[in-house]
């Protein structure tokens, strides 16, 4: 379909409120929420790089995990539950209120390096879907959805082990604006 559109040299406007059919078709993308338009531009960056907490919930299906937090020296920290030690570019903050993003195949229920932070979670539901299972879990009070590889039926209740991966987040200060892409961690962590 983006070839043929390609092709006419017309313009097309297509719109949606499917995320995968705005990536399938490609082009420039613009994302509108309450009528106002929150990001415009090819969309593959306005998907890899959203300039605001709006645009990048927009784009993501399933959800975007969020966890509001607190950065203190050299910690964020949820509720005192969650704890994230300041990696890569986060040191750079001014201690403060912010929230950090990650998509649902950026969580993993294996240790995915050795940079990876380990958190406590309880299975809300678990949804096999052909290869893939959405393990929806609750993370001190905040839900969260798992997006894994394979067959993975965990029993409801189940406190299992999850692992975020600090180089996926996106970073938004108060104001929901970017201040972190994952696109901004330029260290390395041994993949295990």
């Amino acid at each position: 379909l983006p070839k043929i559109f390609s092709a006419t040299g017309s313009i097309f406007v297509y719109a949606t409120t499917e995320p995968s059919e705005a990536l399938l078709l490609g082009g420039n993308t613009f994302s509108l929420h309450q009528g106002r338009v929150t990001q415009f531009g090819p969309t593959i960056e306005v998907f890899a790089k959203p300039q605001n907490l709006i645009t990048a919930q927009t784009l993501s299906d399933p959800p975007l995990n969020i966890l509001p937090v607190t950065k203190l020296n050299n910690t964020m920290l949820y509720k005192s539950h969650v704890e994230i030690p300041v990696l890569g570019p986060l040191p750079q903050l001014p201690d403060d209120d912010y929230t950090i993003a990650f998509r649902p195949h950026h969580l993993y229920l294996r240790r995915p390096s050795d940079s990876a932070i380990a958190v406590k979670a309880k299975v809300v539901v678990t949804e096999i879907t052909g290869s893939e299972s959405y393990v929806h879990v609750d993370v001190a009070g905040v839900r969260w959805v798992l997006l894994a590889r394979g067959i993975h039926n965990i029993d409801l209740g189940t406190t299992i082990e999850i692992f975020m991966e600090p180089r996926t987040f996106y970073v938004f200060d108060k104001r929901g604006s970017v201040v972190v892409t994952p696109a901004t961690f330029h260290w390395e962590a041994k993949e295990n």
